[in-house]
């Protein structure tokens, strides 16, 4: 055994393992989107992981406000949400999403978004929230 520690550390001992940090989720979402919810009519977003797992909310005509204030449709309460976080807009059988200034921003599929429009299996991440676009007949 050398008296000194070699000046590389041994490349199988010291590799980072590479992950994808949205791969379970993403299996989590197709699932989730497949699966639907009994007797949906239109758009709802599920929350697939974080506070609240498996709550869900029907996104009528219109738009829907998402965030911390207690008067917002969909109630997220946790503190790296916004208070006016985000709102889904449903019009002519399509969805959007869209940011309201927050201060963690919305994800839509992983990448930050100002706004973007939304098919179900889409993950939205509004705070520790992960939320999933499904659809009913």
């Amino acid at each position: 055994m050398p008296d000194t520690p070699p000046d590389r550390p041994d490349d199988e001992r010291d590799r980072t393992e590479q992950i994808d940090p949205f791969a379970q989720i993403h299996s989590l979402r197709d699932r989730e989107a497949a699966a639907g919810i009994p007797g949906l009519a239109g758009y709802a977003v599920i929350v697939a992981s974080g506070p609240r797992r498996g709550l869900h909310w029907s996104l009528p005509e219109g738009t829907t406000a998402a965030g911390r204030d207690p008067a917002a449709t969909i109630f997220l309460d946790d503190i790296t949400v916004s208070r006016n976080h985000a709102e889904f807009i449903v019009e002519g059988g399509h969805l959007w999403v869209r940011d309201q200034g927050s201060t963690n921003g919305t994800y839509v599929n992983g990448r930050r978004t100002e706004g973007a429009a939304l098919e179900p299996g889409d993950e939205v991440i509004i705070g520790r929230f992960h939320l999933v676009v499904a659809r009913g007949a």
